[in-house]
């Protein structure tokens, strides 16, 4: 199996010298036109995922807070009395 120290940059928290490269090489490829656009699409995209991450947890603390509690007794099961109608006819 091939050990990862041939990739030092997935070992540990990335640089500000890689963030620059990262930043520099984004510039190059969309431009400075695009960037502000690209900027605020990612920013409404995290807003979405926090959004939705917080209904999540939400939805799963009222579900938890909704369960019943366990009763303390079994309910009876309801027992039929019979009647004159239910005689058996010969």
């Amino acid at each position: 199996m091939e050990s990862l120290s041939h990739f030092p940059f997935l070992l540990g928290a990335i640089s500000t010298t890689q963030v620059v490269i990262i930043l520099i090489i984004i510039l190059i490829i969309f431009g400075g036109r695009k960037l502000p656009e690209l900027a605020k699409g990612l920013g409404q995209a995290m807003r979405e995922f926090k959004k939705a991450t917080r209904e999540a947890e939400d939805t799963i603390r009222t579900a938890m807070d909704d369960e019943p509690d366990k009763p303390s007794k079994p309910a009876q099961p309801e027992v039929k009395k019979p009647s004159a109608d239910d005689e058996p006819k010969v």
